[in-house]
């Protein structure tokens, strides 16, 4: 009779490849939040203007109330974060 021995096999699991790059994309993200927390408004696109129907007038586009930059998402969450943490503490 023949004797069983454990092998160790080196199959790569999905899961658990997806797991490690959902992480890594995460933690991307989160990093270039912290280090570029503006991105360009999507209203005016980055001109902080807002052009009149007629296109002869401009006024202060009121999103990013003409600054042409506006927080990210995750920098939103970021501070939310933060705020709670100082809130507890």
């Amino acid at each position: 009779m023949a004797t069983l021995a454990a092998t160790a096999t080196h199959t790569i699991n999905a899961a658990g490849f997806l797991f490690v790059a959902l992480t890594l994309v995460t933690v991307g993200y989160g990093l270039s939040c912290w280090l570029w927390p503006f991105g360009t408004c999507r209203r005016c696109k980055g001109s902080g203007k807002r052009r009149s129907p007629f296109g002869r007038s401009f006024a202060l586009c009121r999103r990013c109330d003409g600054d042409g930059r506006c927080l990210r998402v995750g920098r939103r969450i970021i501070n939310a974060l933060r705020e709670i943490h100082d809130k507890s503490s």
